[in-house]
């Protein structure tokens, strides 16, 4: 991860005040927080960096990850999509994960409102590269990037068998109100994108190949996602859209094409083929991958993220968060309205 736009060192200052007061709570009486700084990912989420000390104790760096302070795009954004879960129960999802052997950050503590910090929870700081464009290039990954499609097979086989009593209250979305979700947002944006509205009634044609099987779906599981070092896969980042439904949808997710950086020929997230992807799955005991139903889900992976990418624009255009990332995102939408047709075609 690296260094994103600065903020004020007001707003810095009173965070890193509030992050001190909690660890001071729930770490040592006498920790101290030194060296806050914003990191790049996100755009909808805030992250943060900082070091820990502590007497007796070596200095660890800490992720918090909260909801933007900003009181509009706290109360839910415009055109708020309704499946974002809470920061809370995001943590709690992840330290489920992580305490049946997946490779999450380990959750340390959840603020309190009395912390002054907003909503939000803080975990391990796992070192390694996010940046898609990199992992999909540099030379320091071109022994990872073999392997790493067949550890993206296993890890969300496992994923997908987390025992349900052991996840705290999610949504359920099932494919066909999922797809109502995004009909009824792109039918609230009030402008045309016939591309969009023909996929959807494509899918909505071949709903009966998918839905057999209901269970945790990480939702945002993509090559941006991860943290990965030389050798593979070390950590699975942003369980936000954590839900109930189809496991298949994070495998067609994960092959959508936005997702490649470039690499477009190898469609699991630039650096790998499906076959390989499938392979992991089934050999991590996550069964016999239907093909047709993952290409049920890239397509729809793409509408997904074009109506997302719209949802940025508009609000930025409607002033709820004036941003040139969100506006700069929302040009993406066209990307995907032509991704979507290639594949239909």
């Amino acid at each position: 991860m690296t260094a994103a736009a600065t903020v004020s060192a007001d707003a810095a200052e009173r965070l890193r005040t509030a992050i001190e007061r909690a660890v001071r709570r729930e770490v040592h009486a006498d920790a101290a927080v030194a060296g806050l700084r914003r990191l790049s990912a996100g755009a909808s989420r805030e992250t943060w960096r900082f070091e820990l000390r502590q007497p007796d104790a070596p200095p660890c760096s800490l992720v918090l990850k909260r909801d933007p302070p900003d009181e509009e795009i706290a109360k839910g954004d415009w055109l708020s999509f309704g499946l974002s879960i809470e920061r809370e129960t995001e943590a709690r999802l992840m330290a489920a994960a992580h305490a049946h052997g997946l490779p999450v950050p380990r959750l340390r503590f959840i603020l309190r409102p009395e912390d002054g910090g907003g909503r939000g929870f803080v975990m391990d700081y796992v070192a390694g590269e996010t940046l898609g464009r990199r992992i999909v290039r540099d030379g320091e990954f071109t022994a990872a990037r073999p392997r790493l499609t067949f550890q993206c097979g296993e890890t969300l086989a496992r994923l997908h068998a987390l025992p349900p009593a052991a996840l705290p209250p999610l949504p359920s979305l099932p494919p066909g109100p999922h797809l109502k979700l995004y009909r009824d947002l792109l039918a609230a944006f009030d402008w045309p994108h016939p591309g969009f509205t023909y996929g959807l009634k494509w899918l909505e044609e071949r709903l009966a190949l998918v839905g057999r099987r209901q269970a945790l779906v990480h939702g945002d599981f993509r090559n941006g996602n991860l943290v990965v070092g030389p050798e593979g896969l070390r950590a699975v980042l942003d369980w936000e859209i954590g839900h109930l439904g189809d496991p298949l949808l994070d495998l067609g997710w994960l092959c959508v094409k936005s997702w490649r950086y470039g690499r477009a020929s190898l469609p699991v997230g630039g650096f790998g083929r499906r076959e390989e992807l499938f392979a992991g799955y089934e050999s991590a005991g996550g069964g016999r991958v239907d093909s047709e139903a993952v290409r049920f889900w890239e397509i729809f992976g793409c509408i997904r993220w074009g109506i997302m990418c719209l949802r940025f624009g508009f609000n930025h255009l409607a002033g709820v968060h004036r941003s040139i990332e969100w506006a700069a995102i929302a040009r993406r939408a066209a990307e995907t309205e032509y991704d979507l047709l290639q594949l239909i075609d």
